[in-house]
């Protein structure tokens, strides 16, 4: 009661200084905080608003707002996007240890994970989960989202499932005991040549760094004298990952990033001793998507002259969020400084547009051309003007621009394709493919090697996947299912492999349809031209 009185007391002298001020100017200005404003307006709604409020929400969307008003990068979770975005990062989580697709409201395993609970008691790829815990999963309209919340749980509860198996006719009853599964960053390594190693890495967490030090030494025993490092769609994650994985190419004391803020001392990061492949030649292979934590590890490379740098212009996140979490497990995440590259770069892109803005800047360069053609390369003015160790231009703002310039092909991914991606028939044709003869194509093809040597994906192969397709409302033009035959024949053969292997079979397949891969292979393999790109303006080749 006696908080209501305070509350309507600074209510009135807030109301009557309103009014007195129409009739007035006050002699002084009155003093009235933000602070006090915002806890006011609290109290306005909570205690006068017309109809019931859930307070809790209100003062979130105030939050979100409050935010909004910043950076694009500045963002509040609530306690479920907390733990979903936490456990990305801290590289597992508790669960089943599936990988999952959702197909026509039918709930398949895509892959166990190897030593996971559900391989464990003998799940399949290709299994169907009908029944989870009493909980019907199939044909009713689970997001993907639901599925995770009904298979994520505490480490040691059981998940009691009913699965259907192909050629098996009445259903499996199994009981999976939830466990840690780990969240992989390096998504594929293999030797794409006798002496080229090839590493995807798809975002920067806790685990990263370790997983490129086990990946390298693997492709160090192969034979490995020369690596392609694929960035192409990595978000990002953490700043420390991405120092860490620099670490392992540069000489001590080399610069990696350094961040400053108005109120945050400067902080800089460099490498603490010489790392072990200080001296094999690297390409990095870089998108529009490529962002934040990838932007470190290639303007690292770029700004020490460490290695070439091909692709597409990146993101351009250059700015610094640190977590600060609420006793609820809800969280805010506050940029609190920028990232400069070592020449001084910050390729943070404009945002004084707002969000919306922000956020169509990929389609704007779609639309422009720069995605396509290399002659509508971004001017930068040259306050924007920077120079590597060697003396070699690069330019701040808006991303990494990378020093080979690769197109966007858009010939051979026609809408026919794009639909039936679209609409989950490629995904549901090639498991129903694996399915109906996963013991046979293991027996045929026992190694990665084999299958990609040996499997090939037949006419009647791509005839059954149209007719899948005309099933599902995705009519066939002709000419477009002629541009695009090669193409998805690759993936199809790709996917099918990723479901009898892993993902390394995927990208061995698929790659050589990515240009900015083939050009990797073929610089990489250059030395001279290598050399010429990283050597200062005055170089001259002998």
């Amino acid at each position: 009661m006696k908080y209501h009185h305070m509350f309507v007391a600074a209510l009135i002298a807030a109301l009557t200084f309103a009014v007195s001020a129409k009739n007035k100017a006050p002699e002084q200005p009155f003093v009235f905080s933000p602070e006090q404003k915002l806890r006011l307006t609290e109290r306005i709604i909570e205690n006068y608003y017309v109809d019931s409020i859930d307070i809790d929400r209100t003062v979130e969307e105030g939050i979100i707002s409050m935010l909004r008003t910043l950076d694009p990068h500045s963002t509040y979770s609530n306690r479920e996007e907390t733990i979903e975005m936490t456990e990305t990062l801290s590289g597992g989580f508790s669960g089943v240890g599936i990988s999952f697709n959702m197909l026509r409201d039918t709930l398949f395993v895509v892959s166990t994970t190897i030593g996971g609970p559900s391989e464990k008691v003998g799940l399949l790829a290709g299994d169907r989960i009908i029944m989870a815990n009493d909980t019907l999963m199939s044909g009713a309209g689970l997001s993907t989202s639901d599925v995770r919340k009904i298979l994520r749980g505490p480490k040691g509860s059981k998940v009691m499932m009913q699965v259907r198996r192909s050629n098996v006719s009445e259903l499996i009853d199994f009981v999976v005991t939830r466990d840690e599964i780990p969240i992989y960053s390096v998504d594929a390594h293999y030797m794409a040549d006798p002496h080229t190693g090839y590493i995807k890495i798809v975002r920067f967490a806790e685990s990263t760094e370790k997983e490129v030090k086990d990946a390298l030494k693997a492709l160090k025993k192969q034979g490995m004298q020369r690596l392609i490092i694929d960035l192409q769609g990595n978000g990002g994650g953490y700043m420390n990952a991405a120092v860490g994985v620099a670490q392992m190419f540069l000489n001590e004391g080399d610069e990696i990033v350094y961040t400053k803020g108005v109120r945050v001392h400067p902080a800089y990061f460099n490498a603490v001793s010489t790392g072990p492949y200080r001296d094999i030649d690297v390409v990095t292979m870089v998108d529009q998507s490529s962002a934040s934590a990838s932007e470190i590890l290639s303007g690292a490379f770029q700004d020490n002259d460490r290695g070439v740098v091909i692709g597409r212009r990146t993101f351009g996140k250059g700015l610094v969020q640190r977590p600060f979490p609420f006793p609820d497990g809800s969280m805010i995440r506050l940029t609190t400084s920028r990232y400069y590259t070592p020449s001084g770069r910050s390729i943070q892109k404009p945002y004084a547009d707002g969000e919306d803005d922000y956020n169509k800047d990929v389609y704007r360069r779609l639309q422009s051309g720069e995605l396509t053609d290399s002659t509508l390369a971004v001017s930068h003015p040259d306050s924007l003007r920077f120079t590597t160790r060697n003396g070699r231009v690069v330019y701040g703002g808006g991303g990494i621009t990378p020093d080979i310039f690769v197109a966007l092909d858009t010939t051979r991914v026609t809408p026919y394709y794009r639909d039936l991606v679209a609409k989950g028939v490629l995904n549901r044709f090639c498991l129903q493919y694996v399915d109906s003869r996963r013991k046979q194509l293991k027996s045929d093809f026992n190694t990665v090697d084999k299958f990609i040597h040996g499997f090939k994906v037949t006419d009647a192969m791509l005839a059954d996947l149209y007719s899948m397709a005309v099933a599902d409302s995705v009519k066939a033009q002709p000419d477009q299912v002629s541009a695009s035959r090669d193409y998805l024949s690759t993936i199809v053969k790709a996917l099918i492999g990723r479901d009898l292997f892993d993902s390394s079979a995927y990208y061995q397949i698929a790659n050589p349809l990515n240009p900015i891969y083939l050009r990797a292979v073929e610089v990489i393999n250059d030395p001279k031209r290598m050399r010429s790109i990283l050597a200062p303006p005055d170089y001259a080749m002998e």
